[in-house]
């Protein structure tokens, strides 16, 4: 098949959806069909550096700096689209490039299934401090958005069941999220690597390591990690917490640890490199 992959986020940008679907078009690919990611231009990237790579005039969304959002371009998108003579398009956000992406398969006659990547009831605050959009106008918003579908992919049972609560009529298939395993196997990674990672980070040979690596945001709710963190020091203080990551949440986190007396054993370390995922993980 030819499949359009139509996303809101892609590398040079750091997320985990960003993740997600490089590795669903290398898997594709993998199994002899030919993808197409539609996406926004970043400043970091030549917009035509790859054909495959089908990048959309944006400019940064104004609740999320760091995220951008599609403003024009949508008439030579579906151009390109029949050009490359797509099969089937799969959207990836429920955003600029989501609604191209249902506009261009309502004008294709093609289908045009979807991935609910973002519970939204946990971001909505971000936005005009949660005054312009409210968690419970989000299921209308997302329901709106489906019913436009052909079907839904769900990461998990409990993005499943949130859409059956939403009422969310289209057809639903759990299908978790791929990982590719290689990047953390890593055979190369020798004991002395993960004792020199430990001893860079300040932590004893005879002290436990907790980890947390991902994007430092409110809804992945690390603070919560925090507070039950002080309470496991109360039992064991041979114990250090890596919060590894950087984000907007950050700086409230490092205060946080502040306010509970958790300076000497949590660490953070900011953005850590892709390739140095695996090794934090099996240190």
């Amino acid at each position: 098949m030819r499949i359009g992959l139509f996303t809101d986020t892609y590398f040079p940008q750091v997320s985990g959806v960003a993740t997600s679907i490089r590795t669903l078009k290398t898997e594709l690919e993998k199994q002899g069909h030919a993808v197409f990611i539609f996406t926004t231009t970043d400043k970091d990237v030549n917009r035509y550096e790859d054909w495959q790579i089908i990048r959309i005039p944006s400019v940064p969304f104004f609740a999320f700096k760091d995220r951008r959002f599609a403003y024009r371009g949508f008439t030579k998108a579906l151009e390109i689209a029949k050009q490359y003579q797509l099969d089937i398009i799969h959207t990836q956000t429920e955003f600029s490039l989501g609604l191209l992406g249902i506009w261009i398969a309502r004008e294709l006659k093609i289908p045009v299934i979807h991935t609910y990547h973002t519970q939204y009831e946990d971001y909505v605050h971000y936005i005009a401090k949660g005054m312009l959009i409210r968690p419970s106008m989000v299921k209308y918003l997302v329901r709106g958005f489906l019913h436009d579908v052909d079907g839904v992919i769900c990461p998990s049972e409990i993005v499943r069941d949130l859409l059956s609560k939403y009422k969310v009529k289209v057809e639903k298939r759990v299908i978790p999220t791929g990982i590719e395993l290689a990047k953390f196997e890593r055979p190369e990674i020798k004991e002395e690597n993960l004792q020199e990672l430990r001893s860079k980070l300040g932590i004893q040979e005879d002290e436990k390591m907790l980890l947390s690596l991902s994007r430092i945001s409110f809804e992945k709710n690390i603070q919560a990690v925090l507070n039950a963190f002080a309470g496991v020091l109360k039992e064991e203080d041979k114990v250090k917490l890596v919060v590894a990551g950087d984000g907007p949440y950050l700086d409230s986190l490092k205060e946080q640890a502040v306010k509970l007396n958790l300076q000497k054993h949590v660490i953070f370390t900011g953005m850590i490199a892709p390739s140095e995922t695996a090794l934090y993980y099996k240190a």
